[in-house]
């Protein structure tokens, strides 16, 4: 789809499809804007009303990692009423509710589908000031990579799929996945952040080549400060990865240099596809302390994994 146009030419759209950023965002006024996104996906989990709340989470997300303040959502859901009924759809929808109101926002209708396969989400939409968006480039050589999730919730959700998950992993997973990026969000606000994004269906390198690139710089990752969630590793050796995960290892194939000892279930989490993962940020390395403090206050468990660096454009090394 290179054909199709990217770039326009309102100056009110501050930011739209040029660096593959995580919302659009439209100028209203000097001090408004307006931050527009939408995500849905299949059930990852069996209950209804978790993934329910999982996929609102993962919609708000990319408000949150935009530096904005979410303001409505309406609903969308493709859905085989007659095969599963309706019981299951209220509490898919209820579970969205519930955790768009945690976000401080309500849900003002939406749109459905009759589909052989279940499908939710929602259109979200925020507002912030233009002089404080976010976006996905940005960063400066030396800026430290703070991610504030453990990697694994791909893996970990295949291996939900299969029944063949432990329970703390099970449990660990589905928990980072319905915590809300607001608290994070917040921690950012505190400090000069030159560069964020979400990491989502890209995997952590997918999305750190993307702001790497557009911010014209290469990028390190040490992956012995990268958290992974329990279970993730030996989960990624039984072979438990989505497909999505093994098409991000095949884009970054040449964009990436590995160690030659790395293990490979660590390489293949680098790469996993994330549903409702943390932020990735990128911060001047004089404010990294700041922001780690500012996320521990707000019991978020940051990690400094890496900085960006001068060199090919979005490169990675991982040492």
């Amino acid at each position: 789809m290179s054909h199709l146009p990217t770039r326009l030419d309102n100056p009110d759209v501050l930011v739209g499809l040029e660096t593959g950023d995580d919302a659009a965002v439209y100028r209203l006024r000097p001090d408004l804007a307006l931050v527009v996104t939408t995500d849905f996906f299949t059930p990852i989990v069996d209950d209804p009303y978790t993934f329910g709340a999982i996929a609102a989470a993962n919609a708000l997300s990319d408000i949150y990692a935009m530096g904005a303040q979410p303001l409505m959502a309406v609903n969308l859901v493709a859905f085989p009423i007659k095969e599963l009924g309706p019981s299951v759809l209220a509490d898919i929808l209820r579970g969205g509710l519930d955790k768009v109101r945690e976000a401080g926002i309500d849900i003002l209708g939406g749109h459905s589908i009759d589909d052989r396969e279940p499908k939710y989400g929602l259109a979200v939409t925020g507002t912030v000031h233009p002089d404080r968006v976010r976006r996905n480039r940005g960063g400066r050589p030396g800026d430290r990579l703070v991610l504030t999730k453990p990697l694994g919730t791909g893996v970990i959700s295949t291996a939900i799929k299969h029944q063949v998950a432990p329970p703390d992993s099970a449990a660990a997973a589905i928990e980072s996945m319905l915590r809300l990026n607001r608290d994070a969000a917040d921690a950012m606000a505190t400090v000069e952040v030159h560069a964020a994004t979400d990491v989502t269906g890209f995997g952590l390198l997918g999305h750190l080549h993307y702001m790497a690139r557009a911010s014209g710089l290469a990028a390190r990752v040490e992956v012995a400060s990268v958290p992974f969630l329990p279970g993730a590793e030996v989960l990624a050796d039984a072979g438990e990865v989505p497909g999505g995960t093994r098409s991000n290892e095949r884009f970054l194939a040449s964009r990436v240099r590995w160690p030659a000892d790395l293990p490979a279930a660590r390489q293949i989490l680098l790469c996993d596809a994330q549903t409702s993962g943390g932020l990735l940020l990128a911060v001047p390395a004089s404010g990294a302390a700041s922001l780690m403090a500012a996320l521990e206050a707000k019991r978020v468990a940051g990690a400094v994994i890496g900085e960006l660096t001068q060199g090919e454009a979005g490169s990675i090394v991982v040492t």
